[in-house]
């Protein structure tokens, strides 16, 4: 939408000074449908995270350092004013609307996508300047004329055999943790909660196996609110079976007004204002986080074994990708975007591939400093056979979902570049050798992954570790490996991340990613003590270590953890690929 006139109009018909559109959606997914991606339809920039921001006479877009040069070419020519997200001059949000507006002036937000949470924080905010928010229904739905459809895609079973446990048994376990606290019902947003919850998935989000829902859990009944056209009468007598009735995504706030029980469990972080208002004033609100991810979190024997085995044939993609990349490169060519599609043609040969699992990182050189680059047509570069090559990326298998990060030398090095690598490589090794006690949280561990770069006066800015779904989203919490205080407990049976780095801008970028299970590792005196198992199953580059470095048990780590890649892909390799496999898998130190 070039021309801002008709909002502004809009904004004058509901006394409106500006309007703030998010990132978000009703479900604060990390993927957006289109349907909802009313920010990039007001400013044209299509990043996935940003800020717009509309007044009568002005308008603005905040987005971070990984968008700054697509988002000046696609600002371009319009009103839209670029706020570089956390430089020293860039005013926040509020600050810019208290600049530019009277006091006594309101601001407008889209009550269906913004979370109570954040509406009372920005409400705050604003006060404080003199200014009101005000939330109002979604200007787009009036001024959109193209605006595509919520996505209509079927909606499937996920079978038992990769799920573990039936719904109705999951749904029985949210109603003990409402008993807990003394609570009547608990209404869900969150569409992986949702999948999770019924053993449903779908295709309605990008990289995520979702479908647009809502669902509502009392003590007696449950029901998910979908659009009914997409489901089969196959998912239909599954969710009877399962005890769950069957209602319209659009009855989600009848459902909610109609409530009859005396209290309902809301997470303010989710539920919308919108939906929050739905509920009748003489029903108690409990403010509170879902019990669901600290459940969903805790993966049972069969999501293990699906990650094992999504695991293993990710590792065969990966060790036939590595295996001509360097050729390749060599032979001229090849660009990031080239090898993501020759990355995802691998995996996509794979058995019960569905997708990949996030939007792959390639960055080539200085590209690897930008922590979430996206190649694009516009910033794509040649590979040559020199210097490092960051590729993080991920797939969706029906039986795990997989989070992966090496960093690969495409020829001769730099001294410096080598240090990095090795200082990277140290600190993931730490983190993965570790034996904590059952509840520590990843904050207490999150020194390890960074200790031998401190050393070196080095850091990075990104959390260390984060949970992986099992056929759902790859960012899976509630529990992280981080600097900031994070308090939820590490416990035996969840998946987290290991994936320390170092970005240097204009340079290059290291970073080393496996995804973990935690395991226990013994009993004593002190209780239980639980340890890393490494998942991921791949090489990792052994040409830009400084061996001088690494420790004695680093390096002996880092040998049995080849070998357990090499025992694990060997037996599914061909001749060809097996001998590579085991060269890229050689011991090094005394055992070379």
């Amino acid at each position: 939408m070039t021309d801002l006139s008709p909002l502004r109009q809009w904004l004058k018909r509901h006394q409106l000074s500006a309007f703030i559109f998010p990132s978000t959606d009703p479900h604060n997914g990390e993927y957006v449908p289109d349907h909802w991606k009313t920010r990039e339809w007001i400013s044209g920039f299509n990043g996935s995270a940003g800020t717009a921001v509309v007044t009568l006479d002005g308008a603005a877009l905040w987005t971070d350092s990984r968008y700054f040069l697509a988002a000046e070419e696609q600002l371009k020519g319009s009103e839209f004013r670029l706020m570089k997200e956390k430089l020293p001059e860039t005013p926040s949000i509020v600050e810019w609307l208290a600049q530019v507006l009277p006091k006594g002036s309101q601001v407008g937000i889209d009550g269906q996508v913004n979370s109570l949470q954040q509406w009372r924080q920005l409400t705050k905010e604003l006060q404080q300047h003199q200014l009101a928010l005000a939330w109002h229904g979604d200007p787009a739905s009036e001024l959109w004329t193209d605006r595509p459809a919520l996505p209509s895609t079927p909606i499937e079973i996920q079978p038992i055999e990769y799920a573990g446990e039936e719904a109705r048994h999951k749904i029985e376990r949210v109603r003990k943790e409402l008993r807990k606290l003394y609570t009547c019902g608990i209404f869900i947003t969150q569409l992986d909660d949702i999948a999770w919850l019924t053993n449903l998935r779908g295709s309605d989000v990008h990289c995520c196996p979702l479908f647009v829902s809502y669902m509502l859990v009392t003590l007696d009944e449950a029901t998910l609110y979908v659009d009914p056209d997409k489901v089969s009468d196959e998912v239909k007598a599954y969710l009877k079976q399962q005890g769950i009735a069957l209602k319209s995504y659009f009855s989600a706030s009848t459902g909610l007004s109609g409530y009859l029980y005396k209290d309902i469990l809301l997470d303010p972080a989710c539920t919308t204002v919108e939906l929050s208002s739905c509920v009748p004033n003489d029903t108690k609100i409990l403010e509170h986080a879902s019990p669901i991810p600290a459940m969903k979190a805790i993966k049972n024997e069969a999501e293990i074994a699906g990650y094992r085995n999504a695991m293993r044939k990710d590792g065969v993609a990966l060790v036939k990708f590595l295996k001509w990349l360097l050729p390749a490169v060599k032979a001229g060519g090849q660009t990031e975007i080239s090898i993501d599609q020759k990355l995802t043609a691998l995996r996509a040969e794979q058995p019960l591939y569905r997708d990949i699992s996030f939007d792959t990182i390639a960055g080539y050189g200085a590209h690897g400093a930008i922590v979430h680059y996206e190649a694009t047509p516009d910033t794509d570069i040649p590979l040559e056979p020199r210097g490092l090559l960051l590729l993080d990326s991920g797939a969706q298998y029906q039986d795990g979902t997989t989070d992966i990060t090496r960093t690969i030398a495409l020829g001769p090095l730099t001294e410096e570049e080598m240090t990095d690598y090795t200082l990277v490589l140290k600190g993931h090794i730490r983190l993965a050798m570790a034996k904590f006690p059952s509840g520590a949280s990843g904050t207490q561990l999150d020194a390890l992954a960074r200790y031998a770069m401190w050393q070196h006066g080095l850091n990075f800015l990104h959390g260390t570790g984060h949970g992986v779904g099992s056929y759902l989203n790859v960012h899976e919490g509630p529990h992280q490996i981080r600097m900031n205080y994070m308090p939820a407990p590490l416990v035996a049976g969840m998946t987290v991340t290991n994936e320390p780095g170092i970005y240097k801008t204009g340079k290059h970028g290291c970073r080393t990613e496996n995804t973990q299970l935690i395991t226990h590792y013994c009993d004593g005196e002190f209780g239980e003590f639980l340890q890393f198992e490494p998942l991921t199953l791949c090489p990792i580059d052994t040409a830009p270590i400084r061996i001088e470095m690494m420790a004695a048990d680093e390096i002996e780590w880092l040998n049995q953890y080849h070998r357990h890649v090499y025992d694990e892909l060997s037996p599914l390799l061909d001749d060809e690929d097996r001998e590579w496999l085991r060269e890229a898998t050689r011991p090094i130190g005394n055992e070379s």
